[in-house]
């Protein structure tokens, strides 16, 4: 079993940055692929950033591309996402989520409950 808790989430303005936190607990975090998911109101949950635990290589989507970055840090089984330039498009429930073996679908076996994003206009 692998526990996920998400943190930093909040209301920003637009052309603000939010740093999401993803803590895990249980078994060995630093053999998990890890993804940032978000949910906004009526929309399909998305992948928006994964990175492999093997090879440490990322994903973004392309609507986050250049804005977003995703890090890792094993000793402190935590994951992060920076978040920079903020759209009001950004906004929704973003959730952390780790797999042994998924990396681009949306096939995660452990999630967290999710943090709250929401950008002004």
């Amino acid at each position: 079993q692998v526990q996920l808790v998400e943190s930093g989430g909040g209301l920003v303005q637009a052309g603000g940055s939010l740093r999401l936190s993803c803590a895990a607990s249980g078994r060995t975090f630093s053999r998990y692929n890890m993804g940032w998911f978000r949910q906004a109101p009526g929309k399909e949950r998305e992948l928006v950033a994964a990175i492999k635990w093997s090879s440490g290589d990322t994903y973004y989507a392309a609507s986050v591309k250049s804005r977003f970055t995703m890090s890792r840090n094993n000793a402190k089984s935590t994951v992060y996402l920076q978040m920079n330039n903020l759209k009001p498009e950004d906004g929704g429930v973003y959730y952390c989520a780790a797999d042994s073996s998924s990396f681009l679908g949306g096939e995660y076996d452990y999630w967290g409950q999710g943090t709250q994003v929401t950008v002004s206009s």
